[in-house]
């Protein structure tokens, strides 16, 4: 087969199934590398519980990206790699997104544990990031397993998409403390440039009207003295992964300080109260449980809108949602208050 730097095609002795799909899967690989489509097409083969894995197919796109013409190209990968990071979900809902990191250094004694993972979950959904000469790529691998006990051989047909540009905007963002490292959200000094953007498209008549919301959560004091401050961490982080996952894109959500949440929206105060009062419901309907015991988390909150006020500034529509919390507490927690 024209291109073909593998070795099964070569193996005596492999049984039909095998052959029919390396065949299969490379052919797929070669149309996909024509078609030039973003994703980089590749084939990994292993054998039983050896370590090393070898491409029965690798993309002269990947060898050119990778600056690697020449040689074993899973040898140039495993060299250049400087940390394999997965992300999954932390409960059944999608709430929060957690990322787990290993370092290029520590992934060889890792990689018999990871070797049987993948296998296990029938897949492989995992980014690299690799030193290519002087500079860094990012990779996206989306994989899925195939085992064939007749020849104790597993093949791995997948696709690595170059998402380069997205990660490094993330640790861009990272290292210029966007993101409340508990929460995951965007921190207050977020806030105030949005609200400053907002007060000028609303003062030169960009948009009618929008909302600013301040959210507290209920007797967090308690949880504390109670369950601990990692009690107390386990309800923020928690909170605010299912509060943003019951957002609209268009809205914004962020820490504002402590056990305070702020969010911002486009709309009257109808649309503020209606945003305020999906983020009330998700927190109300989700069990938090700490070390098996069950957490009651609510929270009050208090909504102002921009054309409320006769004069406009940030720091008067924040004065004006904080009077309205601290009425939502008075008035019993667990609401929302959009007058007074």
């Amino acid at each position: 087969m024209q291109g073909y730097t593998g070795k099964l095609l070569h193996k005596p002795g492999l049984n039909g199934e095998i052959l029919e799909h390396l065949e299969k899967f490379i052919t797929t690989c070669i149309a996909m590398e024509k078609s030039l489509l973003p994703p980089i097409p590749y084939l990994a083969a292993w054998q039983g519980d050896r370590k090393r894995i070898w491409y029965e197919y690798a993309s002269p796109r990947l060898r050119r990206l990778l600056e690697c013409p020449e040689g074993d190209p899973a040898e140039c990968i495993r060299q250049k790699v400087l940390d394999r990071r997965e992300y999954h979900y932390t409960d059944s809902i999608h709430a929060t997104v957690e990322e787990q990191i290993i370092s290029g250094s520590k992934l060889q004694s890792k990689r018999l544990d990871l070797r049987q993972k993948v296998i296990e979950q029938g897949r492989v959904e995992a980014i690299y990031k690799l030193s290519v000469g002087t500079g860094t790529v990012w990779l996206k691998d989306q994989a899925i397993i195939m085992k064939f006990p007749g020849d104790d051989i597993y093949l791995s047909p997948g696709c690595l998409t170059d998402v380069t540009k997205e990660m490094e905007q993330k640790e861009l963002l990272e290292r210029l403390g966007y993101y409340d490292e508990l929460t995951g959200l965007p921190r207050r000094s977020i806030m105030d440039r949005i609200m400053e953007i907002n007060v000028g498209q609303y003062c030169r008549g960009h948009i009618d009207d929008f909302c600013f919301i301040l959210i507290d959560v209920d007797h967090f004091k308690k949880i504390n003295d109670t369950w601990g401050h990692k009690a107390g961490d386990y309800v923020l982080s928690t909170m605010a992964g299912i509060m943003y996952s019951a957002k609209r894109k268009e809205d914004e959500l962020g820490r504002f300080g402590g056990e305070e949440f702020f969010g911002i929206c486009q709309g009257d105060i109808q649309t503020g109260l209606a945003f305020t009062e999906r983020l009330r419901h998700v927190v109300n309907s989700h069990s938090f449980k700490w070390k098996g015991h069950d957490l009651e988390v609510r929270f009050s909150a208090g909504v102002a809108s921009a054309t409320e006020l006769k004069n406009l500034t940030e720091d008067a529509l924040v004065e004006l949602a904080d009077k309205r919390l601290y009425l939502a507490k008075s008035r019993g927690r667990n609401c929302t208050v959009i007058e007074g």
